[in-house]
C-alpha cells in the first residue's frame, strides 16, 4: 500500500482493498514476477534489479498476458463478444538499485528490441526507477519500506568501501539497521534469511564482471540448500531437482521464495518442483 501510494501520489490506507495478484501458480513456474497487485482498477506490477536489463519490457509483456488471462477468466469476461470488456490499467515498474550508472527515471520500449520498424504502432514499456543515492530521494521519503531497504543496502556498500570483506559488510550492515530501528522488526525476524540473499545478490556482481555462469549457478544453489536446510533435511528428490537447474533466473527465484518460506513442504509448493519429484 505505501509503495502504490508512494508511485501514484495516492492516500489509500485499508491493505483490504488491495487484491494480491503475484505469479505463483505452478503453471507459470518459468515466469514468476516478483509482486503484482490490483487496485483502483489499475494492475500493477513491480520487479526489483539490481543489474540493469533491456528486456525487461518483453518479460512484463508475458507476465501481464497472464496476469490479464487469469482476470479474465475470473471475472467472466467475453471477450469474443461484440461488446468492448473493460480490462484494469497496466502498471509496470522496474526498481533498479545496482552500482552501473542509470538515469533517475528510464523507459524500456519493447520495440527497441524488434528486428522491424513495427508499422502497427504496438509498443509496450517498462518504467525503471533508479533508487540509488540523488536520483529518486523524494520516492523514497514518500514509500518508508522501500526508503530502509535501500539504507541496507547503501550500508553495506558503504561498509565493502571502508575494506570489509562481504561477510562481515553484511552482517554489521544488518546489526545497525536493527540497533538504529531501520526494518528492525522484519530483520531480528528474519536475519539469516536477509543475510543469505544479499550475500548471493552482491555476489552477483562479481560473477557477471567476469566468472562462469557455472559458478553462480552453484552459488545459487548454495544459498537455496542454506536456507531450506533450516527446516531439515532435505529431500533427495528435491536436491537432485534443484541441482539439475540450470536458468539463473528461476534459480533467483527459488532463492526468494526459500527466503520467504516456513516450512520445506511450503517450498515444494510455491515452486511446484513437489509436483516434478
Amino acid at each position: 500500500m505505501s509503495l502504490y501510494n508512494a508511485l501514484n501520489q495516492t492516500v489509500h490506507e485499508n491493505a483490504e482493498d488491495i487484491t494480491i495478484t503475484t505469479i505463483e501458480d505452478v503453471i507459470y513456474i518459468g515466469m514468476k514476477n516478483d509482486v503484482s497487485i490490483l487496485l483502483d482498477e489499475n494492475l500493477s506490477l513491480w520487479e526489483q534489479q539490481s543489474t540493469l536489463n533491456p528486456n525487461m519490457p518483453v518479460r512484463g509483456l508475458m507476465y501481464f498476458g497472464n496476469l490479464y488471462s487469469s482476470y479474465i477468466k475470473t471475472n467472466q469476461l467475453n471477450i469474443y463478444g461484440t461488446k468492448l470488456q473493460k480490462i484494469p490499467t497496466p502498471q509496470y515498474v522496474v526498481f533498479y538499485n545496482g552500482t552501473d550508472k542509470s538515469e533517475a527515471v528510464a523507459e524500456l520500449k519493447l520495440s527497441d528490441a524488434f528486428m522491424h520498424e513495427s508499422k502497427g504502432g504496438f509498443e509496450w514499456t517498462a518504467v525503471v526507477y533508479n533508487l540509488n543515492r540523488g536520483k529518486n530521494d523524494e520516492l523514497l521519503q514518500r514509500c518508508k519500506p522501500l526508503s530502509e531497504y535501500m539504507e541496507l543496502i547503501n550500508r553495506i556498500r558503504d561498509n565493502q568501501e571502508s575494506g570489509m570483506d562481504i561477510n562481515t559488510a553484511i552482517n554489521m550492515a544488518v546489526d545497525s539497521c536493527i540497533r538504529d530501528g531501520i526494518m528492525s522488526g522484519f530483520l531480528i525476524k528474519h536475519k539469516a534469511e536477509v543475510i543469505s540473499v544479499c550475500l548471493t545478490e552482491f555476489d552477483e556482481k562479481v560473477f557477471v564482471k567476469g566468472i562462469r555462469e557455472e559458478g553462480m549457478n552453484e552459488g545459487l544453489i548454495k544459498g537455496i540448500f542454506d536456507l531450506l536446510e533450516d527446516y531439515g533435511e532435505i529431500p533427495e528428490n528435491l536436491r537432485t531437482e534443484i541441482m539439475k537447474q540450470t536458468d539463473l533466473e528461476l534459480l533467483r527465484k527459488w532463492l526468494k521464495i526459500a527466503a520467504r518460506v516456513e516450512m520445506m513442504e511450503e517450498f515444494e509448493e510455491k515452486t511446484g518442483l513437489s509436483v516434478k519429484c
